[in-house]
């Protein structure tokens, strides 16, 4: 059991304002009970309760940050961006992963609002302008990391998907790539679903015919392996393949490798996210750049400036490495 103040307080032989001096404006007693205090909470091992100090004050200098994946290099290094700018402002973070669970998404918001945060930044997955407002009414700023809520009034910050899609493809075109294949996964949540949209809409701009869009369960580099297989399967690989994410991409170039498949020559790969691994793979993966830093930090200022309705788009950039060279 956490030992109380008032324990402090009976230990101490003195009142439980007192010791509430002690931890925090120790200056206004005296020596001597400042000792006698200091070695009661030692020897009780007493730990104030910062969460229901913040409540009592109004105040709680935490917020809260929900994930998908925290195992995705993307997302940490979202949560990395945030945490950044939560030191610079004196904040401190609770860190919940969703699994991309709508379950484990509430069992997040409830243990969040439980802790008293003054704000939230999530990646949702089922979250709906309905808990959005329940959880403003509790005086919680909720900004959404890639998506957006209709309805809801809550802030975001994106990235332009639909022209990062646009970018791949249209790299690969210009690099003679015609023969395109998409590898997403199902169910496509919308940052997918707008790269594959933006690179559908580049191909028919150049007058190709629609990507083959192979849709895999996760968004591992296992899926990319499994994706690999199923287009050498299909006897004619195409020239060019285009993925949803890096871990999807890199995945897939170590297993045609080992299949015998030269990369670029054979077949140019992209990838999405430009995490560190893109650029240290066996074959440097030419991909999408995410400011995905910056998309943290940005979450952050935003919930910090108890900001309502605003919404902040990050334009991606190409990163050519030697799998489309």
């Amino acid at each position: 059991m956490r030992a109380s103040i008032r324990e402090v307080a009976r230990r101490a032989g003195v009142s439980v304002g007192t010791v509430s001096n002690v931890l925090n404006r120790p200056d206004l007693v005296a020596d001597a009970t400042r000792v006698r205090v200091q070695a009661a909470i030692d020897e009780l091992g007493f730990v104030r309760n910062e969460a229901a100090r913040a409540l009592r004050k109004g105040v709680a200098h935490t917020l809260g940050v929900v994930v998908e994946d925290i195992s995705n290099p993307y997302f940490t290094d979202m949560a990395r961006g945030a945490e950044a700018a939560l030191n610079t402002a004196g904040y401190d973070a609770l860190w919940c992963t969703s699994d991309g669970s709508p379950e484990k998404e509430r069992r997040c918001l409830d243990f969040l609002e439980e802790q008293g945060v003054s704000g939230i930044i999530i990646t949702p997955v089922a979250l709906d302008a309905s808990r959005i407002a329940r959880l403003r009414t509790r005086g919680m700023q909720v900004v959404l990391i890639d998506r957006r809520v209709p309805g809801a009034g809550s802030s975001s910050v994106s990235v332009d998907h639909v022209m990062g899609g646009s970018l791949a493809v249209r790299h690969l075109v210009a690099i003679g790539r015609t023969d395109i294949a998409f590898v997403t996964a199902e169910p496509e949540p919308p940052p997918l679903r707008q790269r594959r949209g933006g690179a559908l809409r580049a191909l028919a701009r150049a007058g190709y015919p629609p990507a083959l869009t192979i849709s895999m369960t996760e968004s591992s580099a296992a899926a990319g392996q499994s994706a690999a297989r199923r287009l050498l399967e299909f006897g004619t690989l195409p020239n060019g393949i285009f993925c949803a994410n890096d871990l999807m991409a890199i995945g897939l170039v170590n297993e045609l490798t080992r299949n015998g498949v030269k990369i670029p020559q054979d077949c140019a790969v992209i990838g999405y996210d430009d995490i560190d691994l893109a650029a240290t793979a066996v074959v440097p993966l030419t991909t999408i750049h995410q400011p995905r830093r910056e998309l943290g930090r940005k979450a952050t200022e935003l919930v910090l400036a108890d900001a309502d309705n605003q919404h902040i788009v990050l334009a991606p950039e190409l990163v050519v490495r030697d799998s489309s060279e």
